[in-house]
């Protein structure tokens, strides 16, 4: 299984090369901490001028396109693209989540700004109406939202002079917005005869209702109120793509690659032209400028960051540079110093010192670059470009020595031979050319076994083969230098490769996910001594796995930033970096590998928090060789509540019938009888699929449920009362720190959450609309004010609610595997923590979002399955119990202790003052110290220790404890067979209530003069319950198999039980021993009927469509009904025991003459003649009211 495990090594990002300067404007500022702040890819960078250092922000999931400074030049906003985009609000010097805002924006989030105070925030939509929207970002809340504009809406910026006031502009408007309580009110700009109506690409708020905005043309546009009172003509010479205010005066820069700074007034300071400055060049475009003190940032369309002094303005400063217009595909690594070379279709190659992290060349060539290899000496430079040529440079001097073209359509792929006698060339039309370095790049030979384009190429170790993988994923094998395909696999079985970037091969069959596509995994490359393999795919992610990577499904680490495809991934020379490209974000990543993962590490390379979850859900385990799950997990997980139609589904389908029947003829429908019937007693808790959902109330009464009932029962009493505002199955329950309110999820298409009085068994709030198909774990804060709930939809997605509001908080998407568990800290309300399958992690709210970082497992343990987990006594400290059997200690993220604490899962625990207690499969109660350090006290769950006032039998020692509650003095325990016991601390176990197990319960009949009934259910069990006050089990028996169906005899004195394997038995009603059974049928035994008087003979009817006729008294089969056309479902006998009526599945009504079993035909009007004993046949009722 190790070949299937992640590795134990570890990448971590050190530096992204690079600025999204393309098609995004404003993006560029100084922080308190004289940082500077901008962004590229998916990554928030902050990078210090002074360390030349940066730090990253990575909690997006795609493209970052805004971003807007807090007034106080810490906090950070951004914003993404995305079919659900969000806006992240975080702190620069941490680069931690504060706040996320979402569920509101389609598409994308074009602008963002704060408010003078800082408190709100606008953001701008890329949706069709372009959404204008105010955020209380803290909450997480929107206050108000607006159609922004039919058009693009390129710049939007708060008044800071005038309270609630807004400007935004776009193309060919501008708009000034008031807000008043939550209605934002936009009036349109007027530009009159002072100016040319045109698009506003940027503005600026000043004092007396004056905004200055920046136009296409390059004028500036000056607005007293909504009204365009003056332009200053030519202030560019083109559009004016940035506008920033400071308390010096403002900056603007524009398209024409000039930056200028006016005073408040608007006035002229200076000009700086950047190209005309040693480090600039024609067609240099500025798109954001930020003027602090005396210095000046300025970033340009093609990815560049200039910091400038004013006092020395004619010396910019290149802080930062990255590729800029077309797609970034092109990849090299120096084979003996830290350099990485790069090419894209903006035509320009660039060679990076991985040590200084800079730019140490350029050149320009006269093609987009698809592709690059250095030679191993280090001296030549060879780059395929995108027509079908390709051209070498010498490294140090990047000056031509040969420019060949024999393709025409893109090369792809090409690497020098490990000799460096040969360069094998591979082109989109399939074919691989050799060509001779010593010869000045003569063909030597041609590869032409690919029908599809040359994607991958390696060298054999000797030079002697070479292999290649093309666009249908075929690998093919050539000699050395001619070009001949290999046919006989054993030919190069024993070939050792100089390196390993084919996607497809035997040593890397391990990293294709399922269902994915051939073309999904751009690049690879094996590091041969750290045993590992680096992938770069189409969705954004860079991955580790093992090498070799030989079995599907391999478990792997993942990283993300980049926002698009990633192109290429290389290690370098030296293995201590890898080096990754984005396509479409035009950045290079440089990551730092960590060979080992230690704990002193662990600080660096704990899970980053992120809502893309940056440690994959599906396989980002340290081991994938943990245990086989228990058997009750493993049936638990198998566990579906997804139906076809639910409760809340019927009256629809009710209105659906009744417009059904205004088309037919139907009679009239009887009024319902006067009568009615009142829950009195429920036998049963839901233990099976269930944890920690029984708890005492304030008063000592105990909640808990079963079905879609919510029980109080009052143990002294031996009553219950019901809150039955569900109208599916309740799957959790918690109850208030007060223990007077009680929270319940349940099985819905739309699955609401309950929170009820104990006392009232009223309703308090009815939470819905964020959960889908059920709520499976359900807990208070502390304070009481705030719930938290799991949901079963796909993502587990948890919802965090102020629950007496109604209003939703925070979401986010929890797991893709089942939470069995959430709990919220009780010292910070903040805080909760999720557990379930493979899964311990560790959330916070940020606004509306929560951030979740896995629980960092180290050596200490495996990647267990939680199946239950408390906080404890500090806000740091956690307590999982595992599913085999063990205690995890945590503090903060990290695993310091595990405990063996059970024999097989721990499914409960329970947090007390000093110390705690826990419950297992086992069947064991154990009282811990408050450091699970020692076990104070055990208490086996046995037959022998019941209390004589207990309510009815225990059906087997040991039973799967899945419930623990303390209170009033005792230990309240629930199991997963359905009982709920009292253990007094001093020993003795009380049983309260009990009922059946899993499975369905079909079987009901009811004593002929005795307050008693009988079930017989699918869980293997026969039980007889009494009816009066006592309200106990009195009897229980095992089957060999699930049951049906059954029914007393006429005296009471024997029961009839069908059972599903087609057999059926006669037990001694009192002692339920058997008196004799039959085995005749192979489908269930549906039900099961004693003719009326002396009980003389038996029908057993079944889904094979028969029913069997028995004489009682000499135990032998009389008479078979034959006949029917579906499954048997019901039966009765006439009152005279000679005439049987049969439904079927059908909805057919048969009649056969007993004991025989001939059919007989009675006609209609007939039919309601036969007087029968105790019916249950439905389809002559239903045909003549309901069709």
């Amino acid at each position: 299984m190790a070949a299937r495990s992640a590795p134990n090594c570890h990448l971590r990002l050190e530096w992204v090369y690079g600025y999204r300067g393309h098609q995004c404007r404003n993006n560029l500022y100084y922080t308190a901490a004289k940082e500077i702040v901008y962004f590229v890819a998916g990554v928030g960078v902050v990078y210090s001028p002074r360390e030349h250092r940066q730090k990253f922000y990575r909690g997006h999931s795609d493209d970052i396109i805004s971003l807007a400074l807090h007034p106080e030049r810490v906090l950070v906003a951004t914003g993404q693209v995305g079919k659900e985009p969000y806006i992240c609000v975080w702190d620069s010097y941490t680069v931690q989540t504060v706040s996320v805002l979402k569920d509101v924006h389609t598409h994308g989030i074009a602008c963002l700004a704060f408010d003078l105070d800082g408190q709100r925030l606008v953001s701008v939509g890329l949706d069709s109406k372009n959404a204008v929207c105010v955020w209380d970002w803290k909450r997480g809340k929107m206050l108000s939202m607006a159609p922004g504009h039919t058009d693009r809406i390129f710049d939007i910026s708060w008044d800071l002079y005038q309270p609630n006031k807004l400007v935004s502009c776009g193309v060919k408007h501008i708009k000034f917005w008031s807000l008043c309580g939550n209605a934002l009110t936009p009036k349109r700009g007027v530009f009159g005869k002072t100016g040319d109506l045109q698009t506003i690409l940027c503005l600026a708020c000043a004092r007396d209702e004056l905004t200055y905005s920046g136009a296409l043309s390059g004028d500036i546009y000056v607005w007293k109120g909504i009204n365009l009172i003056r332009t200053i003509q030519g202030a560019h010479a083109a559009g004016i793509f940035s506008m920033n205010a400071c308390e010096e005066g403002f900056a603007t820069g524009g398209r024409d690659g000039c930056i200028r700074l006016w005073d408040l007034t608007f006035k002229p300071i200076t000009v700086i032209d950047l190209r005309e400055t040693d480090q600039g060049y024609k067609g240099l475009s500025v798109r954001s400028v930020c003027w602090r003190g005396d210095h000046i940032l300025v970033g340009t369309q093609d990815s560049e960051i200039f910091e400038i002094v004013v006092h020395e303005r004619n010396k910019p400063f290149l802080i930062m540079q990255g590729h800029c217009e077309g797609e970034l595909w092109a990849l090299a690594i120096h084979p003996t110093k830290p350099l990485a070379v790069t090419g894209s279709d903006d035509r320009s190659v660039r060679i990076w010192s991985l040590v200084d992290h800079a730019l140490i060349a350029r050149c320009n060539m006269e093609e987009p670059i698809r592709c690059a290899a250095v030679n191993v000496d280090g001296i030549h430079l060879a780059l395929g470009m995108k027509d079908g040529s390709f051209t070498v440079l010498r490294v140090r001097d990047m000056t031509e020595v040969v420019h060949i073209k024999d393709r025409k359509e893109a090369i792809h792929e090409l690497k020098y031979s490990p000799d460096g006698m040969y360069l094998a060339v591979g082109c989109n039309d399939g074919s691989v050319d050799i060509y001779g370095v010593a010869q000045r790049y003569k063909k030597f030979g041609e590869c032409v076994g690919s029908v599809s384009f040359i994607t991958h190429l390696d060298w054999s170790s000797d030079s002697r083969y070479l292999q290649t993988n093309d666009g249908n994923g075929k690998r093919l094998f050539y000699r050395m230098p001619g070009g001949k395909e290999v046919t006989n696999k054993e030919e190069i079985k024993g070939v050792h490769w100089a390196s390993w970037t084919c996607v497809s091969g035997l040593e890397v069959n391990g990293i294709w996910p399922k269902y994915s596509d051939t073309n999904d995994i751009n690049s690879v490359d094996g590091n041969y001594i750290g045993q590992v393999l680096v992938t770069a795919d189409d969705y954004g992610i860079v991955k580790l796995f093992r090498y070799p990577c030989l079995r599907k499904g391999a478990k792997f680490k993942k990283y993300i930033g980049h926002s698009a495809h990633v192109t290429n991934v290389r290690w370098s020379h030296d293995y201590q970096w890898v080096i990754s490209i984005g396509g479409a974000d035009h950045s290079v990543f440089q990551w730092k590998f960590i060979p080992e993962r230690k704990l002193k590490d662990a600080l660096h390379i704990a899970p980053q928090e992120s809502l893309a979850d940056s440690n994959s859900d599906e396989s980002d385990s340290d081991l994938s060789d943990v245990p086989e799950l228990d058997s009750e997990i493993e049936q638990e997980t198998q566990l579906t509540y997804r139906r076809q139609v639910y409760k809340e589904d019927l009256p629809q389908l009710k209105e659906q019938y009744k417009e059904k029947q205004k088309s037919g003829t139907s009679k009239r429908r009887e009024r319902a009888p006067g009568n009615s019937i009142r829950l009195h007693f429920v036998h049963g808790y839901r233990g099976y699929d269930c944890r920690s959902n029984l708890f005492y109330t304030q008063i000592g009464e105990i909640v808990y449920h079963v079905a879609a009932v919510a029980v109080i029962y009052n143990r002294q009493q031996n009553t219950q009362r019901f809150y039955l505002g569900h109208d599916d199955d309740i799957l959790c329950l918690a109850i208030h720190p007060l223990k007077d309110y009680v929270a319940t999820g349940q099985v819905g298409r739309d699955p609401s959450v309950h929170i009820w009085d104990t006392e009232t068994v009223k309703p308090l709030s009815i939470l819905k609309g964020y959960h889908q198909y059920g709520v499976c774990a359900v807990d208070f804060s502390a304070d009481g004010k705030r719930l938290a709930s799991v949901g079963i939809d796909d993502g587990h997605t948890i919802v965090l609610w102020d629950w007496k509001k109604g209003e939703k908080l925070s979401v986010a998407r929890g797991s893709k595997d089942k939470i069995f568990v959430v709990k919220m800290n009780p010292y910070v309300p903040d805080k909760l923590i999720t557990a379930g399958i493979k899964h311990m992690k560790f959330w916070r709210r940020a606004g509306g979002g929560l951030i979740g970082r896995k629980g960092y497992i180290g050596t200490l343990g495996k990647n267990d399955t939680m199946m239950c987990a408390v906080y404890g006594w500090t806000e740091e400290m956690a307590f999982s119990g595992t599913s085999t059997g063990d205690v995890c200690i945590w503090r903060d993220i990290f695993l310091v202790k595990t405990v063996k604490a059970h024999d097989g899962p721990v499914f409960s625990m329970h947090a007390l003052e000093k110390g705690f207690v826990t419950g297992g499969k086992d069947g064991v109660v154990a009282l811990w110290d408050d450091s699970f350090e020692r076990c104070l006290k055990t208490y086996a769950i046995k037959r022998a220790a019941l209390a004589p006032g207990s309510k009815g039998l225990l059906l087997e020692d040991n039973p799967s404890i899945r419930a623990i509650s303390l209170g009033h003095g005792h230990i309240l325990v629930g199991t997963k067979n359905g009982e709920i016991l009292e253990v007094d601390k001093s020993g003795p176990i009380t049983l309260l209530v009990q009922g059946h197990m899993e499975g369905e319960v079909w079987g009901l009949a009811t004593h002929p003069y005795l307050p008693i009934c009988a079930t017989v259910s699918d869980d293997k069990t026969l039980r007889i319950w009494d009816l009066s006050p006592s309200h106990c089990m009195l009897a229980v028996r095992k089957l060999k198999k699930g049951g049906r169906c059954c029914c007393f005899s006429p005296d009471g004195k024997a029961l009839a039980v069908g059972l599903n394997d087609g057999s059926f038995l006669m037990a001694n009603a009192d002692t339920l021993e058997d008196l004799v059974s039959f085995h005749h049928r192979k489908d269930i035994i549906s039900d099961i009927r004693f003719s009326p008087g002396s009980g003389k003979y038996l029908a057993v009817a079944s889904h094979d469509s028969f029913v069997d006729i028995y004489n009682v008294m000499s135990s032998k089969r009389v008479g078979i009904c034959k006949g029917a056309t579906s499954y048997i479902t019901h039966i009765d006998w006439d009152i005279r025991g000679k005439l049987l009526q049969v439904n079927t599945g059908a909805k057919e009504q048969l009649f056969f003459e007993a004991p025989r079993g001939k059919k007989q035909t009675i006609p209609s009007v007939e039919k309601n003649l036969v007087g029968h004993h105790g019916q249950v046949c439905l389809v002559y009722a239903v045909r003549e009211f309901g069709q």
